[in-house]
C-alpha cells in the first residue's frame, strides 16, 4: 500500500509589519505625499512666499504643495467652486473643485477677544470677505472669499491687534478651545487663561510641534459646566478638585469623530496648573513621535491610544517626556449647568455675562461690529466665542443687562431663544466646502425657522433637543454626539438628504458620560422632508418617552419603528 501522507510543509517565514511612520520607531519616512512635502519644507516657510510672491504675482503664481498643503498652516483652504452640486463632488479631482478664493480660519485660543479686536475682525469681513464671517465650532472667526492679494493687508490688521492665523488648521495644534467664562464665572474650579496663553507663547508656531502625523486639537476647561466638548479632542484637561492637592486637571486623550468615532480615553493622572502647559507638550510629543504617518486614514491620536491603552500611554508620558510619574487624580463630576452659557449670569465679581445664539454660527461683519458697539455700551470690552458656535459678552454692568439683551435681539443674537434656535449647529456646507454634498447653513436655518412655527404652541421642552447637521461624513458640526445628527449625502444618486444619527451626547448636567448616536438601518431623509421628520420625531418623544427620560435614553430603548 503506497503511503499517501503529505510531506510536512515548511512554515512560511512571518511577513514583516509595515512601518507605520512612528519616527521614534522607524525612523522619518516619505511614506505619502503629505510627509513629503512636510519633511522637504516646513510648513511654516510658506508665510513669507506668500508676503513676497504669491499676494503679488496672483492665484496662478502658487505651487500645488503649497496651495493644497502648506498654506493650511496659516489658515488657508481653497473654497469650493460656484454652482457645483453635491453630485460632482466625488466625481472631481480637488483642482476641479476649488475656486480662486480662500477660506481663513482665524486662532482665537479660548475664544477670547476684545471688543477692539472684534472691530478688526468685522471690517476684514466686510472688506474683503464680502461680509462672510460664521462662528466655528471651534470658538474662532471662520471667513470666505478671501483672496490671495488681499492676505498681507489682513495679517497686518490681525497682528495689530494681538491676533493671527498661525496653525489655525494643518497637521499642527490647532486652536486650544477654553472655557468662554475662564476667570468670570462665580462656579468655576480653576481658570484656564494661563495654561493657554503658555501653550500658545511657548509652543505654537514653532517647528517643535510644526510637523504632526494630522491635525491635533485642545480643549482646556476649568468649569463644571464640562464646555469644552472634552471628550472628543486629542488632548483635554478638564477642572477637577484632588481631595489633597486641590484644584487641578483630569486628563483625557485621543477623541475625534469623523468617520471613526472614538470618545476620549481618561488617563487617570492629576495636573497641577503649574505643569498643565509641560503635559499638553508630552502629549504633543508622543503624537508627533509615535502617531501613524503611513496612512492619512489612520493619522489621528485616537487610533494610537487604542491600540496603546491608557496604562501604557501614560507611562510613555511619565518615563520619556515628563521624567516622572503623576500622582492619580479624580474624574470630573457630572456637569453642572448649561455648557452653552446661552443667558445670562452673574460673573464672581458682581456683573454679568450674557451668552446669545446666533442661528447656526451666522454672523458676518455688520453684526460683529454692531456686537462691539452694543458692548462697550453695556460696560464691556470683552467678548467670547463657544464651542457651540455661540458667543458671550463679559463684564457687563448690572443696570445694562436688560438693554444688552434686547439689543442683542435686535440684530439676531438671542439670549432667549427658542429650544431649536438654541441647539442647532451647522457646518460650512456645500456653500464653499469642497467635501460637502449638501446645503447646511441654509437648510438648518429654514429647519429652526419651521420648528419654531410649528411647536409655537406647545410646552417647552425640559431640555434644549441638540440638531447638527454636516455636508459630509466628516462630522465637522459633531453629528454623532448630537440628539438628532444628520449627515449629508445624494440620495437615488442625486437628491441633497441627511444620513439620521438619534441619541447622541456628551457629558454634560443630564448625562454622566457621552455616547454615540443610534443610526436606524435605511433612514435616510430628503433635504426637503427634514422638518417633517424631525417634527414626527420629537413629538413621538413627547408623547412616549417615560418621566425624566432624556432624548438620547429614549432613542436607545425604543424600537426602530417609532424613530422613522
Amino acid at each position: 500500500m503506497t503511503d499517501t501522507a503529505a510531506a510536512p510543509r515548511t512554515a512560511r517565514p512571518a511577513r514583516a509589519a509595515k512601518p507605520q511612520g512612528q519616527w521614534k520607531i522607524d525612523g522619518k519616512l516619505t511614506l505619502n505625499h503629505n510627509e513629503q512635502f512636510k519633511l522637504e519644507d516646513d510648513a511654516l516657510n510658506v508665510r513669507q512666499r506668500i508676503l513676497d510672491t504669491y499676494s503679488k504675482e496672483g492665484f496662478g503664481s502658487i505651487s500645488g504643495d503649497d496651495l493644497s498643503g502648506r498654506m493650511r498652516w496659516w489658515g488657508l483652504y481653497t473654497q469650493r467652486k460656484q454652482g457645483l452640486d453635491g453630485s460632482r463632488t466625488s466625481k472631481l479631482e480637488a483642482d476641479e473643485l476649488q475656486d480662486e478664493y480662500f477660506m481663513m480660519r482665524v486662532r482665537t485660543d479660548g475664544g477670547a477677544v476684545t471688543t477692539d479686536q472684534l472691530r478688526v475682525l468685522a471690517s476684514i469681513s466686510t472688506d474683503f470677505a464680502r461680509g462672510t464671517a460664521d462662528i466655528s465650532d471651534r470658538q474662532n472667526i471662520q471667513y470666505h472669499w478671501i483672496a490671495i492679494e488681499d492676505v498681507p493687508t489682513i495679517w497686518q490688521r490681525l497682528e495689530d491687534v494681538g491676533i493671527d492665523t498661525v496653525e489655525a488648521c494643518g497637521d499642527c495644534p490647532r486652536v486650544i478651545l477654553g472655557s468662554p467664562v475662564a476667570g468670570v464665572a462665580e462656579d468655576e474650579i480653576l481658570d484656564p487663561t494661563p495654561v493657554i496663553e503658555e501653550i500658545k507663547a511657548k509652543y505654537i508656531g514653532t517647528p517643535e510641534f510644526s510637523n504632526l502625523p494630522r491635525k491635533f486639537k485642545s480643549a482646556i476647561t476649568g468649569h463644571p459646566s464640562l464646555d469644552v466638548v472634552h471628550e472628543i479632542n486629542d488632548i483635554s484637561l478638564v477642572g477637577v478638585e484632588h481631595p489633597e492637592l486641590g484644584p487641578g486637571y483630569d486628563l483625557w486623550v485621543g477623541g475625534g469623530l469623523s468617520t471613526n468615532p472614538q470618545l476620549a480615553t481618561r488617563i487617570g493622572v492629576f495636573v497641577r496648573q503649574e505643569e498643565a502647559a509641560e503635559v499638553w507638550a508630552g502629549v504633543v510629543g508622543i503624537f508627533r513621535d509615535y502617531g501613524y504617518r503611513r496612512m492619512r486614514t489612520r493619522a489621528r491620536l485616537k487610533f494610537l491610544i487604542k491600540d496603546w491603552g491608557a496604562e501604557k500611554f501614560r507611562q510613555v508620558l511619565q518615563d520619556e517626556y515628563l521624567g516622572r510619574e503623576l500622582p492619580d487624580g479624580p474624574a470630573p463630576e457630572r456637569g453642572v449647568g448649561s455648557g452653552d452659557h446661552v443667558g445670562v449670569y452673574e460673573q464672581k465679581d458682581g456683573r454679568f455675562y450674557v451668552g446669545a445664539a446666533p442661528t447656526v454660527g451666522r454672523v458676518g461683519g455688520e453684526k460683529l461690529a454692531q456686537v462691539a458697539d452694543l458692548a462697550e455700551a453695556a460696560g464691556s470690552h470683552r467678548v467670547r466665542f463657544t464651542p457651540h458656535q455661540k458667543l458671550l459678552v463679559l463684564d457687563v454692568e448690572p443696570d445694562k443687562v436688560d438693554q444688552l439683551v434686547e439689543g442683542l435681539a435686535e440684530i439676531g443674537l438671542h439670549a432667549r431663544p427658542s429650544s431649536f434656535r438654541r441647539a442647532t449647529m451647522a457646518c460650512t456646507g456645500i456653500e464653499f466646502c469642497k467635501l460637502a454634498f449638501v446645503d447646511t447653513k441654509d437648510t438648518a436655518t429654514s429647519l429652526v425657522d419651521e420648528l419654531e412655527r410649528r411647536f409655537a404652541d406647545d410646552a417647552p421642552l425640559r431640555t434644549p433637543l441638540s440638531i447638527h447637521l454636516n455636508g459630509c461624513p466628516n462630522s465637522c458640526a459633531r453629528i454623532q454626539t448630537a440628539d438628532i445628527g444628520l449627515k449629508g449625502q445624494l440620495l437615488d444618486g442625486d437628491t441633497p438628504g441627511f444620513q439620521v444619527h438619534l441619541g447622541g451626547g456628551l457629558a454634560s448636567e443630564d448625562q454622566e458620560s457621552g455616547g454615540l448616536g443610534r443610526t436606524v438601518r435605511g433612514l435616510r431623509v430628503p433635504s426637503a422632508e427634514l422638518p417633517n421628520y424631525v417634527e414626527r420625531v420629537i413629538r413621538n418623544y413627547m408623547e412616549t418617552g417615560e418621566n425624566g427620560e432624556t432624548f438620547a435614553e429614549w432613542a436607545h430603548r425604543v424600537d426602530e419603528e417609532v424613530l422613522v
